[in-house]
């Protein structure tokens, strides 16, 4: 399945992104990682999804399937408001930059990442350190939980609706409650 990026005047190249069809791909690459981190940006605070903002949903994946938080910009205190302590916060473009080091111990100290999922960024800045990443950290994979495409990551959704994003969601996590990681 082919697909565009959200912002149309942006040309990717030649190697674009693999479009995510069934959410529980995303849970297989989640639970087949050795070291998985999520990349939450502050759109995450700002986006409601069913009377649920999109940083809840968030906090639940990384419960459920064990995966280190790094929050971006100023949200650390959202994520301290439920009562949830992310592995760190940094800017965005700096864990960008860090993902790339081949000698970064991760934001946990337990070794490099082998897959980065990215979520609530302004599209232009994720477009750019995904761009990065995939020039300059070829074993990692990247995958973003936003609903754009976004062709420089690994694998991406298409761009869908905010009920199918919903839905993608809660399908990946549904996945860790039939049997963690």
């Amino acid at each position: 399945m082919a697909a565009e990026p959200w912002q149309t005047a942006e040309i990717p190249g030649p190697k674009k992104a693999l479009v995510v069809t069934k959410p529980e791909v995303v849970a297989t690459m989640i639970k087949k990682a050795k070291h998985p981190i999520l990349i939450v940006g502050h759109k995450a605070v700002e986006t409601e999804l069913e009377k649920k903002k999109l940083i809840d949903y968030m906090i639940e994946l990384a419960k459920k399937a064990e995966i280190p938080v790094v929050a971006t910009a100023h949200i650390i205190s959202e994520f301290h408001k439920r009562k949830y302590k992310p592995a760190g916060f940094l800017p965005a473009v700096d864990i960008g930059n860090r993902l790339v080091d081949a000698e970064w111990a991760g934001i946990d100290g337990k070794g490099p990442h082998d897959l980065a999922l990215f979520v609530g960024l302004p599209y232009h800045m994720e477009w750019v350190i995904l761009s990065g990443l995939k020039h300059f950290a070829p074993n990692l994979k990247t995958v973003t939980l936003d609903n754009v495409y976004h062709p420089h990551a690994s694998w991406s959704f298409p761009n869908t609706s905010v009920k199918d994003w919903v839905e993608n969601l809660k399908v990946i996590i549904e996945k860790f409650e039939e049997g963690g990681k």
